[in-house]
């Protein structure tokens, strides 16, 4: 069944009693505030705005969905807000905002969005996501891959980037992987690459539990096809390949495995 006639949720941020979502913002500045809450508002949403920490406080009894900013200046944190929330009413949905990758908060929050990169859809997304909590009824949401755009982003789009647990389990893969690989990028997920390409278990198998466990980096700098699952190298280039860890999106030990093609000298 689609969740949102489950709930009784419908588009433009209303339920199918026609009440609005009610969205609190938390922003210390003014232009954010206007901004998200004009969008909102022309999405249906009914929106909420605070410029403080005692304002926010002083309105979460009338809120169905928080949407914080991270730093509010002044050693102010948008979680001292989540802190009172979860505490009051610890159904309602937390969205943080944050500038940094910071994950001082990440046991505080349902999901967190990078300011800067994530767009204006990635937030109306999350809402929608969150709007059958309103109900009541418990919403899981699988946020990995905000988590990992967002972490992989910085590294550009010119890499094949594969990230997995220990054991080999993929998590996450980049589109210019699934592009390579002719699959799209939700296949991977859970499945383990070793099933898939079994040559790579005697050698990559040691490397990715090794680096893993031992939080060290590994850098094949041999001149051939370093992960048997690309594109085999040429005379003109080859695969630069970097093995490094990585905390995963539920706290467990994990590594990032990326690949960049250089040219031949």
């Amino acid at each position: 069944m689609d969740e949102s006639k489950q709930f009784g949720v419908v588009e433009g941020g209303k339920t199918d009693e026609c009440k609005p979502i009610s969205v609190l913002l938390l922003d210390d500045r003014e232009e954010n505030l206007l901004i998200r809450s004009t969008i909102l508002r022309q999405k249906g949403y009914h929106v909420v705005t605070s410029a403080s920490i005692q304002e926010a406080e002083s309105k979460l009894m009338d809120i169905d969905i928080a949407v914080l900013d991270y730093h509010l200046g002044a050693g102010t944190f948008g979680t001292d807000v989540a802190n009172t929330l979860r505490a009051k009413r610890p159904e309602v949905p937390i969205i943080i905002l944050s500038a940094t990758l910071e994950r001082k908060f990440g046991g505080i929050a349902d999901m967190h969005l990078l300011k800067g990169y994530s767009s204006v859809e990635d937030l109306l997304q999350a809402l929608r996501s969150f709007e059958a909590k309103r109900r009541g009824r418990p919403v899981v949401v699988d946020s990995r891959d905000f988590y990992y755009s967002r972490i992989i982003m910085a590294m550009g789009d010119d890499m094949v980037i594969e990230i997995l647990d220990r054991e080999g389990n993929w998590q996450y893969v980049n589109e210019y992987f699934a592009a390579l690989s002719h699959q799209r990028r939700a296949w991977y997920q859970g499945r383990n690459i070793f099933e898939y390409f079994p040559e790579m278990r005697d050698e990559w198998g040691e490397i990715i539990r090794t680096v893993a466990d031992t939080r060290e980096t590994y850098i094949d700098r041999r001149n051939h096809r370093a992960m048997q699952h690309l594109p085999a190298e040429s005379e003109h280039w080859q695969w630069n390949v970097l093995v490094f860890p990585i905390k995963l999106h539920d706290g467990r030990d994990g590594v990032v495995l990326s690949a960049r093609l250089i040219e031949r000298k």
